[in-house]
């Protein structure tokens, strides 16, 4: 029979325990007893909720059970919140030095700054809080209204009990002034059916309580799309039974697809159809339109405000996040009709303008001037030009044009000395000569140097003995060159004769010399000498 699994520590622990069974077995140890004194019968596994039959146990044993039973430490009560258990007359050493209560220090202080401390003055000594500590079980741990005063609802009653006094008082004023002004009519008539209307209207803002609290009397409720068979909720979208199911409008398999669980068809079943004559075109149409695009516009709008750092919540506060977008899209709105207005004020709005008279078109105008024969203005006033926001005719560095009244490859500079750069001093028609004269300069120079590139470096013809050739009579040949060639041709040699002194790397130059000529005649062996064999 299986027996309940107990994890030990060590295997001693493990070695301990089966001994101590086993003498429990042969009576030599006490039997183990529970807590109320009864022996434990060990043939009963630890795990089971009931003993079987063929036991003799008088009942069922949950020791296997962790913590089956609540631990009297544990302990579901809460702080109780701002008790004072003493209040010293004097100050005492390691007492807050503000107020001079012991059970918090000065940087823990609640009590407002005193300009100088109880610690000085020994004066008010605030009393000690009442410090508790709660070791709270599964329950207490858990429990969100453990702490909460049921004593603190009567303000929210208070709260909801003023507002409605104050509405029947405003109703009150309401009628007294509306008796008032039936007095002052002098039609009966007339008085009578204001009376009748207003007593209505009275009755009716007085069950407005009542008709909310009975709005959902008479609601037909279906099951609609949840576990146990949909959500609970008023079906109000319900089609008339004569009209064409969504799902008969096109037989074409191909065509928008319809998910029978959730009843929708997405997409448009007749595209082709003349949209005046079409009945339905598909779910997306009620989805991007009216208001459930509004109502999209909403959500995004209160995501992106809470991106941005605003308490917002679409769920939580609705009726928040609707008057925050309200009030957003009029901002936006204001905001665009500023910025038209401050743009149509600095540049003005030529669509709305209206067309100038040709009179002014043309610069025609009443005033007369009058000149004298060197164009002088005699009588009248001249014509003011439109001047500038920016500086004209200003000249700096004895410069006699502005900047920019000279343009060459493609550099702006000064008119007066045609220079391009513009913090320089105005050098005259002297400054021009000496910039021709170095330009011309530079342009002999640079021709000069293209000439001397274009035209090939005489190269003095070097007349080499090669193979084959004759030694020309007029040969001189130097003494060192000719010892260094010969110890080059016998190197040469010994590599013919050896391939592995050949190096990685062969550097090979085919400019051969006079002395290296004549070193290969001088080793040379020559098949016809006689002495052949006792060249070295």
């Amino acid at each position: 029979m299986a027996t309940a699994s107990v994890a030990f520590k060590s295997r001693e622990d493990h070695r301990k325990q089966l001994e101590l069974e086993e003498a429990r077995k042969a009576g030599l140890a006490p039997a183990e007893v529970d807590e109320d004194g009864k022996e434990i019968n060990p043939h009963i596994p630890q795990y089971m909720s009931s003993a079987p039959w063929y036991l003799n146990a008088e009942r069922p044993s949950l020791k296997h059970q962790r913590k089956w039973k609540s631990d009297p430490n544990y302990s579901k009560s809460w702080y109780d919140r701002g008790a004072k258990v003493f209040q010293a007359e004097k100050f005492r050493k390691g007492a807050c030095e503000n107020c001079g209560a012991m059970t918090h220090d000065a940087k823990s202080c609640m009590e407002r700054p005193r300009r100088i401390g109880a610690k000085w003055t020994n004066k008010s000594i605030a009393p000690d809080e009442k410090i508790e500590t709660f070791e709270l079980d599964y329950d207490g741990k858990r429990d969100r209204w453990n702490g909460y005063d049921a004593a603190t609802y009567a303000q929210v009653i208070e709260r909801y009990e003023a507002r409605d006094e104050a509405r029947r008082k405003y109703l009150k004023e309401q009628q007294l002034k509306q008796l008032e002004e039936k007095n002052n009519k002098q039609i009966k008539e007339a008085g009578e059916s204001d009376d009748e209307d207003f007593e209505d209207a009275l009755k009716v803002d007085e069950a407005k309580v009542d008709e909310s609290k009975q709005m959902d009397f008479a609601k037909v409720e279906k099951r609609v799309r949840t576990t146990g068979g949909g959500s609970t909720g008023t079906v109000r979208n319900l089609r008339i039974r004569e009209d064409t199911a969504k799902y008969l409008l096109n037989l074409d398999v191909n065509s928008a697809y319809y998910d029978p669980k959730t009843r929708s068809m997405r997409e448009d079943p007749l595209p082709d159809m003349d949209p005046n004559e079409k009945f339905y075109a598909g779910d997306n149409q009620n989805r991007l339109s009216g208001q459930a695009l509004e109502f999209k516009q909403l959500n995004i709008h209160a995501w992106e405000a809470f991106d941005k750092g605003h308490d917002v919540h679409m769920q939580a506060a609705p009726s928040q996040a609707e008057l925050l977008y309200k009030n957003y899209k009029i901002n936006k709105e204001k905001l665009k009709g500023q910025t038209k207005e401050s743009i149509e004020a600095k540049y003005g709005n030529a669509a709305a303008v209206e067309e100038l008279p040709k009179e002014l078109l043309l610069g025609q105008s009443e005033r007369e001037v009058e000149y004298d024969r060197a164009g002088r203005i005699i009588k009248g006033q001249e014509a003011v030009l439109p001047r500038s926001k920016y500086e004209e005719d200003v000249y700096i560095n004895n410069h006699t044009s502005v900047w920019g009244s000279w343009w060459k490859d493609h550099q702006w500079g000064y008119k007066c000395c045609k220079q391009t750069i513009k913090n320089s001093y105005c050098t005259g028609a002297a400054g021009i000569e000496a910039a021709e004269a170095a330009a011309d300069l530079m342009r002999a120079n640079i021709a000069r140097k293209e000439a001397a590139e274009d035209a090939p470096a005489p190269v003095e013809e070097k007349r080499l003995a090669t193979w084959g050739t004759d030694v020309p009579d007029d040969l001189v040949l130097d003494e060192g060159k000719l010892a260094e060639a010969l110890k080059k041709e016998d190197a040469r040699r010994r590599e013919e004769k050896d391939e592995r002194k050949r190096k990685y790397n062969v550097k090979w130059n085919d400019e051969v010399t006079a002395e290296d000529m004549e070193a290969y005649r001088m080793k040379r062996v020559h098949h016809d000498d006689p002495m052949k064999d006792f060249l070295s």
